[in-house]
């Protein structure tokens, strides 16, 4: 009995995880990996972010009734993996940065377990304009191609490429991320379309989210991470290789 049981929550998880992810979740960097209902993450224990986060939002997550922002610590976590929520006290005040979810509360906002998206899991400071600008821009972009129907799997992240701030009021130590990335991908009866954007933390407000479009290799190259380990061989030049075939239906020209 507890071995069928053992197998059954394997293959639960095994599911899971898959449907949080196209082509497999991203690999390349260690950390612990947690699975939930609607995200997958892998937390870093020296920086306390995230190194990646999947999900995959459908007509049925989004446009629920407007949620609240209760932060708490994510109870999968050790306490020395992960920040808590007085670490974040005086960041707006004193470096002008948000509580950022990588996972966003609006594309899961109809789920029931929504509430699993305020763990600081999933929580990066990001600059007040970039979150408030060209990031949730995007966001809402990827919104509103799921409003016609089309679902979509996104991965995104961050960079660490130059030093940005520290939370002026954290006593554990950290890395704030100097930008974020985001991959955003459909499949439908095999045909793939994905686009790529990089985003740096300095952004401007009125920064326009589709002149940070990359290619997923570029993406790849500046994280160390392959985000889609097991796309076919044959996919993978036209679809990593050049700039994204989603654009346009992300609202770029």
């Amino acid at each position: 009995m507890k071995r069928m049981l053992a197998v059954s929550l394997a293959l639960f998880s095994f599911a899971t995880f898959a449907e949080n992810c196209v082509f497999s979740c991203p690999i390349g960097l260690g950390g612990q990996t947690i699975t939930r209902s609607i995200y997958t993450l892998n937390n870093n224990p020296q920086t306390k972010f995230a190194n990646w986060v999947a999900y995959h939002v459908t007509p049925d997550t989004i446009d629920g009734p407007s949620r609240s922002r209760n932060w708490k610590a994510d109870p999968a976590l050790e306490d020395e993996s992960t920040l808590e929520p007085n670490d974040y006290k005086g960041a707006w005040r004193g470096i002008g940065t948000d509580r950022g979810h990588q996972v966003p509360l609006a594309s899961f906002s109809n789920s029931p377990d929504w509430r699993e998206l305020n763990y600081l899991s999933n929580i990066t400071p990001q600059d007040s304009d970039l979150n408030q600008g060209p990031w949730v821009k995007l966001e809402n972009a990827v919104r509103s191609l799921v409003r016609t129907g089309q679902d979509v799997y996104v991965v995104s992240g961050p960079l660490y490429e130059w030093f940005f701030a520290a939370l002026p009021d954290a006593d554990e130590l950290h890395n704030i991320p100097s930008g974020y990335f985001k991959v955003v991908v459909s499949e439908v009866d095999g045909l793939v379309e994905a686009s790529a954007f990089i985003m740096q933390q300095n952004a401007s407000r009125r920064d326009d989210y589709c002149a940070t479009q990359v290619t997923i290799n570029e993406v790849e190259a500046r994280t160390g991470l392959d985000i889609m380990p097991v796309l076919p061989d044959e996919s993978e030049k036209t679809i990593e290789g050049r700039l994204g075939t989603l654009a346009m239906r992300l609202g770029c020209s």
